[in-house]
């Protein structure tokens, strides 16, 4: 089945390129021009999020943050002009998954969005304490209780579930939340960590995740 992807671009002559090249690809394109389109397109069929940042109504990672809140959990793709640290890591705290600078070849958007697609899970459901993930739907439980994550906290969170409570190292953590290529700092995985600690610890779990500085992380 061929994936729908939410490609949000206010230029239109990149978005069509964009979208007849994942459509080239096997993708279903569902192209919109602003955030507030994009808002209402972003239902539960999407795949993946190709988001420009400049929109001309709002800043792409508000609109992101706003996805999150309604309920969307797909991997979004942040495309920008400009390519700071401070600018990608503010894509990764408001949600993204990746980032792309422009100019770019499609290509690497197509590999990107792919990688971020067939991220490796489990195939059953995994248990931890109170800590249960089903990477079916993609969703993390606590006392039966969902948990809303995004992608990349999900990958992360299924990492440390399978890990069984021993040690998973940083490098580990990093190839499992982001694509291959993808440029990803310390205090980006550290970010993503905090935020496992903090919905883990609203949920009343009875574990959390422990740092050992330098090598890695472990829920116990």
């Amino acid at each position: 089945m061929s994936h729908k992807i939410l490609v949000v671009e206010d230029d239109h002559a990149l978005r069509d390129v964009l979208r007849r090249g994942l459509a080239e690809e096997g993708f279903l394109p569902v192209p919109a021009a602003d955030g507030a389109t994009a808002l209402k397109l972003a239902t539960a069929e999407i795949a993946a999020v190709v988001l420009d940042v400049g929109l001309p109504d709002a800043d792409g990672r508000d609109v992101c943050q706003a996805m999150r809140a309604n309920g969307l959990d797909a991997p979004v793709i942040f495309l920008t002009a400009r390519g700071h640290l401070t600018d990608r890591l503010s894509g990764f705290s408001a949600g993204g998954d990746d980032y792309l600078c422009k100019p770019f070849h499609l290509r690497e958007l197509v590999a990107r969005t792919n990688a971020l697609l067939k991220r490796a899970a489990p195939t059953r459901e995994q248990y931890v304490g109170d800590v249960k993930i089903d990477p079916i739907s993609l969703s993390a439980r606590v006392h039966g209780h969902q948990v809303l994550l995004s992608p990349t906290e999900f990958r992360l969170l299924a990492v440390l579930v399978a890990a069984g409570g021993t040690m998973v190292r940083r490098r580990e953590l990093l190839r499992a939340g982001w694509p291959d290529g993808a440029w990803v700092s310390d205090n980006t995985l550290d970010q993503y960590v905090s935020r496992l600690r903090r919905k883990l610890r609203a949920a009343d779990s009875a574990l959390t995740v422990h740092t050992q500085r330098g090598i890695g992380h472990r829920l116990s």
